[in-house]
């Protein structure tokens, strides 16, 4: 008995050791998923508190560990808010990483330490929802009477969908019915995922309008120079046909998450993949491509200072968007596949714009044609537009036929972003509809459903 308690206490002892000896070895060469956990831990919370000041223990714990990996659940995550950093770990030392607050920019991940690089950039800050009483979109006053039937179809569950936060609906450039999830409102800033790609297409035009771009135009960046990327136009990408390798897979480290979390500078990663297919002849959906499109838009306008100024100068301010945030990288791009953050009204703002293709207040933002340009098919995918728009609702096999299942007008177009956030653009009908929330795919949320009623309970147009 004696000899077997001795050998049970020395198989104890050992194995001590080893998980000791695995904890520092990952303490020192940390894991790369463990390290991406880490960079999405600090990111999303830190944008979360300081853009939508959001609580960040209850961000942590409903929108970075609850949807996700279970090994999320070990990440130890601290925020200061005097100094907005975010620090995060996995088991409170493994893959260490920070994300940084900067003013007008939002919070970047700071995967490599340099938090000196991430705060050496800044942008006029946001102003804020409009303080005017004036009726949206001049201000911020809404006047919902008269629309009882509408506003019984956004407060039913089922056609809202789980987790939903935000749903503003836009009729003849009213809004006319909205809701809010508890704790969430319409001062409050939420993310649109990969509806930024839409707005990076946007802001493509706002470039061009101002004569510094065009779509034909190639040989668009210097490490592109001598091989066939320098074939790559600015209308290939904006289709996402530029041919370039990328890897948009969520679920493990794939290229999305490796640019988004691991790289300081993501448009040099996004862009340093190599050619898969000829440039225009392949549809390959990629955030790699919105984050090049942002650094080729900033390259164009030139001086640094204007160009990180230049979305609110450009269209945010125009619009009446002062809620909204695009944040950069550690490296000063724009991450334009990702990573905006506005209010409910004013995402229905930036879709109320593209239904009145590209003029606000009478005053053309757009070159002319650029949006009837944006949600035409591309060449490469018929239910992908030319500018970075789907001609099909999510949660569907994505074939053109999808969206007339559900009784929708042939010219219904979306931007659709990661967990269920959408603008649908309805031009027939006069009508936007915005649905914010935390809704992951495998809960096969259709959103068509929702616009479909709206439509039928505002009858004929």
């Amino acid at each position: 008995m004696r000899v077997l308690k001795r050998l049970l206490g020395i198989l104890a002892g050992l194995i001590v050791v080893i998980v000791a000896g695995v904890y520092i070895y990952a303490v020192l060469v940390p894991p790369t998923l463990l390290r991406v956990g880490a960079g999405y831990s600090a990111k999303i919370t830190c944008s979360s508190a300081f853009l939508s000041g959001r609580d960040p223990a209850q961000v942590l714990d409903v929108d970075v560990q609850a949807p996700g990996n279970p090994l999320l659940k070990a990440f130890f995550v601290t925020t200061d808010q005097a100094s907005g950093l975010v620090h995060a770990a996995f088991l409170r030392f493994i893959g260490p990483t920070n994300a940084i607050r900067r003013p007008g920019l939002g919070c970047a991940a700071v995967p490599d330490g340099n938090l000196a690089r991430a705060k050496d950039q800044s942008a006029p800050p946001a102003p804020g929802p409009s303080q005017s009483t004036a009726l949206w979109p001049a201000g911020e006053g809404v006047d919902l009477g008269g629309h009882d039937s509408l506003a019984a179809i956004v407060k039913t569950d089922d056609l809202a969908g789980p987790g939903m936060r935000a749903i503003v609906v836009v009729k003849d450039g009213r809004i006319v019915a909205e809701r809010y999830a508890p704790g969430f409102d319409a001062r409050m800033p939420l993310l649109g995922w990969s509806m930024t790609k839409t707005v990076t297409a946007a802001l493509v035009g706002t470039v061009i309008e101002a004569g510094k771009l065009a779509l034909d135009q190639n040989h668009l960046l210097p490490q592109w120079a001598g091989d066939g990327r320098a074939a790559i136009t600015v209308a290939e990408l904006m289709s996402m046909s530029s041919g370039l390798r990328f890897n948009e897979d969520y679920g493990d480290v794939s290229d999305v998450t490796r640019m988004l979390y691991l790289e300081p500078d993501m448009a040099g990663f996004a862009a340093g993949q190599p050619l898969a297919h000829p440039p225009g002849s392949t549809f390959s959906y990629s955030s790699g491509t919105g984050v090049i499109l942002s650094r080729i838009w900033q390259n164009a306008v030139g001086d640094r200072a204007t160009a990180l100024g230049w979305p609110r100068t450009a269209l945010f301010g125009p619009l009446g968007m002062g809620s909204a945030v695009l944040e950069t990288d550690e490296a000063g791009s724009f991450v334009g596949g990702s990573y905006l953050y506005a209010t409910a009204r004013d995402w229905a703002r930036f879709g109320q714009f593209l239904l009145q293709d590209g003029i606000w207040n009478g005053q053309p933002i757009l070159p002319k044609g650029f949006v009837a340009m944006m949600h035409a098919p591309s060449a490469a995918d018929a239910v992908y537009g030319k500018g970075m728009t789907w001609l099909a609702g999510p949660a569907q096999t994505q074939n053109a036929g999808d969206d007339a299942a559900f009784g929708l007008p042939p010219d219904t177009y979306w931007l659709e972003g990661h967990d269920g956030q959408t603008v649908t653009v309805i031009p027939s009908a006069g009508l936007v509809v915005v649905r914010m929330g935390l809704t992951p795919g495998v809960l096969d949320y259709k959103p068509q459903r929702l616009v479909a009623a709206l439509l039928k309970a505002l009858g004929p147009t």
